[in-house]
């Protein structure tokens, strides 16, 4: 019996490298997304002459969005694959913040980056509001509230997580008297 638990569990230790088909998928998609960024950085090139300064300023959210999304994408691939799957070994020289993005840091930061992109789209939004109805700026705002207060209630979280972890816990006062 306890060789098949043996077997079991490093079967399922083992699952843990399916996820390098996704950290892969996503970097292959981050490639697809920077030839789309290019190809709409090459757009704005061209009409930076013909376009008005609103439609300018759109169009440049337009890209800090999409160099938000390509963050949060490579985010999630490197601490992905750092929390998961394996430490990388020769990136850490190179790379300060590898090893430091726990599954709680990279929650916060990837609700931070969620609402950073929920704020763009809404004051693109708001810059072009005669192409909405009333209806969908309010439910859009609504969208926008509601990943704020989740980007707060995770901070929060994790906070009282840290304390908790940080504070003595019951009969430590003891153990440290012994030694």
């Amino acid at each position: 019996m306890k060789s098949f638990e043996l077997v079991v569990e490093r079967i399922i230790l083992s699952s843990r490298w399916i996820l390098v088909a996704f950290y892969v998928g996503l970097a292959l998609a981050l490639a697809i997304y920077a030839v789309a960024f290019g190809y709409k950085f090459l757009k704005i090139a061209g009409g930076v002459f013909i376009l008005d300064e609103s439609e300018m300023i759109l169009a440049m959210l337009g890209l800090i969005d999409a160099a938000l999304v390509a963050s949060l994408i490579v985010m999630v691939m490197i601490s992905g694959y750092e929390n998961f799957v394996s430490r990388f070994d020769e990136a850490e020289a190179d790379i300060s913040f590898i090893g430091k993005l726990d599954a709680g840091s990279l929650k916060i930061k990837v609700a931070s980056s969620i609402v950073a992109i929920s704020s763009i789209h809404l004051l693109q939004v708001f810059l072009n509001t005669e192409q909405y109805t009333d209806s969908k700026i309010m439910w859009l705002t609504a969208m926008h509230l509601a990943f704020v207060v989740s980007a707060v209630m995770l901070g929060i979280l994790e906070q009282l997580t840290k304390k908790s972890e940080a504070a003595p816990k019951p009969g430590d006062d003891m153990i440290r008297r012994r030694a």
